[in-house]
Parts: C-alpha cells; structure tokens; sequence
C-alpha cells in the first residue's frame, strides 16, 4: 500500500473552548483532548508530517469568534507550536474547505491525507471531513484529540458523549477513518494507513449487534 501523504490539521483549538461561555467542550474533557493534541504534534512533528493551524474568525461584535476577542485566541500551548506550523488558515464557515486555500495548498504539497484533531466533533470536524470527499482527500479523524458539547434543541437533546461518540461511529462508516492518537502516531511512524470501514459493512454490523 502507498504510504500515505499526511497533513495533521489543527482545527479552532481556541479559547472559546476552554474559556467561552457558549461552546467550552463537554466530551472528552477538554483538557485532556488538548493532551492529545500536543501528543499528535510531537508525532508529526518526529515524522517531518506538516502541520496546518485553522482559526476561525467572525466579525468583531459576533458573540463567538469575534476576531481579536479573548475567545477568538488560540490555546496557549497551541499558538507556542503554530509559530513552526506549514501553514496557518483563517476560516468563516464549517468547512475548513470553504473560503480558504486549504485544498490548494494540499495540492501544491502533495498531501493526500488529513488528518483533523480540535473541535467540535458535531461542527467543524463532521463539515470538514464531509466536505473532503469530494475532492478526493482521505479524512482521518482523532478521537480522543476532538470534543463535543451538549446539545439541545427543537428536534431534541443529547448530552456531549452520545454526540461524540455517535458522530465518531458516523465518520469511520464513510467520511473518514477514525482512530486515537496513540494508534494514529504508530501508523504515521510507521508510514501505515489507518483501517477504515464502510458505510455496507458497518450497517450489516450494526444490525448484527441489535
């Protein structure tokens, strides 16, 4: 098999989710999904993988993101790394895709591989990896290094586990191969693939396990 051509994608890994009062990640902790991010940095970066460093940003006033805010800023620890990052991306949307030069940037290096840590799982992480497939990107997703948040609304409630977990169930079926960060730096020291699913395989075992 070819060696896959990775980019580690630290995606909004802000202050509004540690400190915001809207968004402060729920599932896994926060803190120590911050752990795993670090740890993934130090694998790719004993790998000579690059590292591309997403912010997103709202106009000032917004009551997230707004740019300059306190809440806008990255993590601490993750702006000290992004100062030797490959690349830094400023976002509006979901999508780390839309409105950025992200793609072309992973055309330019010949990247094949992203692989997504940071939050949320049930926004940016769920759009992004949707968004990738068709363009021909292979998504990995970390699941230990990603968050979600509770959430409830019109349709219904669902506490931050059950969306994290749904949604990393979700992902490794179809849009992308899902993995914790231990097993992630072994493939990427070892210059493996992640194993994937399938959306068939992966219901005939969902009706298997009812």
């Amino acid at each position: 098999m070819p060696v896959p051509r990775r980019a580690l994608v630290v995606v909004d890994a802000q202050q509004e989710y540690f400190d915001g009062g809207a968004l402060p990640v729920q599932y896994p902790p926060r803190e120590g999904s911050l752990a795993r991010i670090l740890e993934a940095l130090d694998a790719a970066d004993a790998s000579d993988v690059p590292v591309v460093v997403v912010r997103h940003e709202l106009p000032a006033g917004s009551p997230v993101f707004a740019a300059g805010s306190a809440t806008w800023q990255l993590h601490p620890e993750i702006e000290r790394r992004a100062a030797s990052a490959a690349a830094r991306v400023t976002k509006s949307y979901s999508s780390i895709f839309a409105g950025t030069d992200l793609e072309s940037w992973a055309r330019e290096h010949d990247v094949d591989t992203l692989t997504l840590v940071g939050y949320m799982t049930n926004n940016c992480v769920l759009a992004s990896a949707a968004a990738a497939e068709p363009l021909g990107l292979t998504v990995e997703v970390l699941s230990d290094a990603t968050g979600a948040v509770d959430l409830a609304n019109e349709a219904g409630t669902a506490p931050a586990r059950q969306v994290h977990e749904t949604l990393m169930t979700l992902l490794h079926s179809n849009w992308a191969r899902v993995a914790d960060t231990t097993t992630w730096a072994a493939a990427v020291k070892n210059g493996h693939e992640l194993e994937g699913s399938d959306l068939g395989t992966s219901a005939a075992q969902g009706r298997s396990a009812r």
